[in-house]
């Protein structure tokens, strides 16, 4: 069972821990403490990091060397990474400053008395998969500006609540959808959505996405939990499984956990990377607050060669080529983090004055803190990281299936398709609820 919250605590607290008491459907009980605080031009943003493994501590880092932001909080189930986190950001943090030493990094094991605070403008979540919606719902409620890493979700019906939590609590959401930004990747991905925008591929009828296949069950043999790890609450609201290092690693680690792999976890490569590629497909598209009409698998037990088909006929295949390729009639563009290369190479001039743009500056954290204060717009808001990580999971229950699925993204539902409709949620261990 996760930790109780302490007894002495302000009014958030208590209510934190009433809610407890009552059975932990925290997710779905609205906070109702006023809007986020107001951020001036020349304030520090205050932040608080749930997850420290190997993305939220560099997310941490790198937050805590601007001088625009000040990480003051973390929290983790493993105590090892929790202080170890602490310790990195106070030397970020000291670096920054030009000053010998820096304390004030405060350290949690629930995540929830990290909520609680009031001093807190905003949260990184770079919790497992499982972990993203619970925090990203209760951080809203507690007016807490969002940045949650991708996929966002572990399922479809989790992406719809955190876009109704974030519009009824007027916060700032920014989705971990490094690509998109201009200052991320020498801006590889930007520049591909405007070509296609600007009609350089001319009618674009094919995108290829070469990522991972889908998850598998967990098989994974039991080990012990090492000590200062709370595996129970690890596991959180999924299908509990014993303790295996493959899943969560012992320590401070410096590889990407496989737990990603595992169903109850994660969704496998089409939802790791698969969210980051299938971003920029849908985004050059314009389809990013949408999505497709029919999901149509591949035959026999293939992981790849899924089909994604839109109301326009363009079709996003799943598998070729590692990151994307963008098929038109009069050319071709393949983009990864470090590779842009076209065909012919002449569609990749400059775009002429007036051509369509893509409305951001800078990297991702650039954007989204221009955001909170107001000054710009989030280039991957809570919306499209729930439509991208939908794709993500249509296609997992089409490789589940296996037979071609109908889907309407308007209603967010499988046509007349009960087998296919009661996969877009799951169940949760409890007491966690949403």
């Amino acid at each position: 069972m996760p930790r109780p919250l302490p007894i002495a605590v302000p009014t958030r607290r208590r209510f934190l821990r009433s809610t407890l008491a009552a059975g932990l459907t925290l997710a779905a009980a609205p906070m109702a403490f006023g809007r986020a605080r107001r951020v001036g031009p020349n304030d520090r943003i205050t932040f608080g990091v749930i997850g420290v493994g190997i993305q939220g501590r560099g997310l941490a880092v790198r937050m805590a060397r601007r001088p625009d932001a000040q990480v003051v909080a973390v929290a983790d189930v493993v105590d090892i990474r929790r202080d170890d986190a602490k310790a990195r950001i106070e030397k970020a943090t000291a670096d920054r400053d030009g000053s010998a030493s820096h304390t004030g990094c405060d350290v949690y094991h629930d995540f929830r008395e990290l909520l609680a605070r009031d001093d807190l403008d905003a949260v990184i979540i770079a919790t497992p998969d499982h972990w993203h919606a619970i925090p990203c719902v209760m951080a809203a409620d507690a007016k807490k500006h969002i940045y949650c890493e991708k996929p966002l979700t572990h399922n479809i019906a989790q992406g719809r609540t955190i876009v109704d939590a974030v519009a009824r609590n007027g916060i700032t959401f920014q989705t971990g959808s490094q690509q998109r930004s201009p200052g991320e990747f020498s801006g590889n991905f930007p520049r591909a959505v405007e070509l296609v925008w600007n009609g350089r591929i001319g009618e674009v009828k094919t995108i290829r996405v070469g990522v991972g296949g889908p998850p598998k069950p967990v098989d994974l043999a039991e080990e012990p939990v090492p000590e200062g790890t709370d595996w129970d609450f690890w596991v959180g609201p999924a299908a509990f499984h014993p303790y295996n290092e493959i899943l969560c690693p012992k320590g401070v680690h410096d590889h990407f956990p496989d737990w990603r792999g595992y169903a109850p976890y994660g969704n496998g490569g089409i939802a790791d990377m698969g969210a980051h590629h299938f971003d920029i497909a849908q985004w050059a598209l314009k389809k990013h607050e949408s999505g497709p009409v029919s999901i149509i698998p591949p035959e026999g037990d293939d992981t790849s060669g899924l089909r994604f088909v839109y109301d326009d006929g363009v079709e996003m295949i799943h598998g070729g080529p590692d990151d994307c390729t963008f098929e038109g009639t009069e050319g071709i563009i393949r983009v990864g983090r470090s590779k842009f290369e076209t065909e012919p190479e002449s569609l990749a001039g400059p775009l002429p004055e007036g051509a369509e743009r893509v409305d951001a500056e800078g990297d991702h954290y650039d954007n989204f803190l221009a955001a909170i204060r107001g000054e710009a717009r989030p280039v991957a808001p809570a919306e499209v990281g729930h439509r991208t990580a939908s794709v993500c999971h249509l296609g997992v229950i089409g490789y589940t299936l296996r037979r071609p699925l109908t889907w309407d993204p308007d209603a967010e539902r499988f046509v007349d398709d009960d087998e296919a409709n009661a996969l877009r949620t799951e169940e949760y261990r409890r007491p966690w609820s949403l």
